[in-house]
């Protein structure tokens, strides 16, 4: 049982064998809901052939909730008390992704309020977050104005997404990128009194087990997809190719994800954590585009779409070829040395890309296919690479 009330302070940086603790967890739960809503949004926009109109509401809508789950997973990392009020206000975060999750379906479409259930979830999602930050500038003086400084500067961030509202559908799509850059600079701002006590092994964790949700959430995806062509057309040789490559094609990526040694990386250089850690919004965003793609080939096996097969081979390789060059990107800095060789991170995103527009030869299984061979290939390259040195 948690105590009823612990004195917040910072957590020992060097903490040995820090993991995520089981409130984590499920805070990490959460969120599922909101990015299976996510990728059935844009796996229905492609089907629908409509995914270019649609790739600026799933960036925003991840936006919010890659954002949110990020900011709470540093703070945590630094001031996990883990008692009474500390749960309390974690729970109320948890509530507010459920809301926004509940907003994404009006979001893509435009109507219902669009974007406002949206906004007002990740409203509930930042009132825990300030409190928190607030109960750390109280009780830690180390820390005091730099925690006083997120919650001042969230709350101000917070009011222009509510003021965005009050414009014509949200205002043009510039306002929304002036925001998120506000709210980008928020960490950049506050860290310049002090750096708070996040723990390198332990991020590197916690951005891994926000991986595996997202890869999870694929399968689910893809599942989905499978459901929908069995129900219309019964097994057909091209769903079961299909089925079958895109779960090697999710285990290879897995593979290579965790190839990199994020946790050193992160301890030898802390001053890059930013990099590091902003550029998961596309690892992440690109691993949940890429079940989409997925649940879209599945139905395209079962005749439920109308949609090219370049468009909905397209539809995985791209970010599938986005995930192999931000792995490289994230984790260049942060390293002594890649574990992955950059050049072949270049060859294969470009071959990943050319297997989808050879689509209309291969067909979408043949292209799907042909990805997993050049990602395999990556893989065992490096592997072999590896064990020479």
């Amino acid at each position: 049982m948690p105590r009823l009330l612990t004195r917040m302070s910072a957590r020992d940086t060097a903490e040995a064998h820090r993991s995520s603790s089981p409130l984590e967890l499920l805070f990490d739960l959460v969120f599922v809901a909101a990015i299976a809503q996510v990728a059935a949004q844009l796996a229905h926009s492609i089907a629908d052939g409509h995914a270019l109109e649609t790739l600026g509401p799933y960036l925003m809508v991840f936006f919010a909730i890659w954002w949110a789950w990020m900011n709470f997973t540093w703070f945590a990392s630094a001031y996990d008390t883990d008692d009474v009020p500390y749960r309390a206000l974690v729970l109320v975060q948890m509530a507010g992704v459920l809301i926004l999750a509940a907003g994404v379906p009006s979001a893509f479409s435009g109507v219902d309020g669009g974007f406002t259930a949206v906004t007002v979830g990740y409203l509930v999602m930042r009132v825990g977050l300030v409190a928190l930050w607030l109960r750390a500038g109280v009780q830690h003086p180390e820390g005091r104005a730099t925690a006083f400084r997120y919650a001042a500067a969230i709350t101000v961030v917070q009011a222009l997404w509510l003021a965005r509202l009050a414009l014509p559908d949200g205002g043009p799509w510039w306002i929304f990128v002036i925001i998120a850059a506000a709210d980008l600079s928020v960490p950049l701002w506050a860290e310049r009194t002090g750096h708070t006590a996040w723990h390198p092994h332990h991020i590197a964790e916690r951005y891994g087990l926000f991986t595996i949700i997202v890869l999870g959430e694929s399968v689910l995806a893809a599942t989905v997809g499978v459901q929908d062509a069995l129900e219309g057309g019964g097994l057909s040789a091209d769903l079961i190719v299909i089925a079958l490559a895109g779960l090697a094609l999710l285990f290879v990526l897995w593979w290579l994800y965790f190839s990199e040694p994020a946790g050193d990386g992160l301890a030898r250089r802390r001053d890059l954590s930013f990099v590091w850690g902003y550029g998961h919004y596309l690892i992440f965003a690109a691993l949940a585009a890429v079940g989409a793609g997925l649940e879209v080939a599945v139905e395209s096996a079962g005749h439920h779409t109308e949609t090219a097969d370049t468009v909905v081979a397209l539809a995985i390789a791209i970010p599938t070829a986005v995930f192999l060059v931000m792995l490289w990107a994230v984790h260049a800095p942060i390293v002594d040395r890649v574990v992955i060789n950059p050049a072949a991170i270049g060859v294969t995103a470009a071959l990943v890309v050319a297997a989808a527009f050879a689509a209309p030869a291969l067909g979408v299984a043949g292209a799907v296919v042909a990805m997993v061979m050049v990602l395999v290939a990556l893989l065992a390259l490096t592997l072999v690479a590896e064990s020479k040195r």
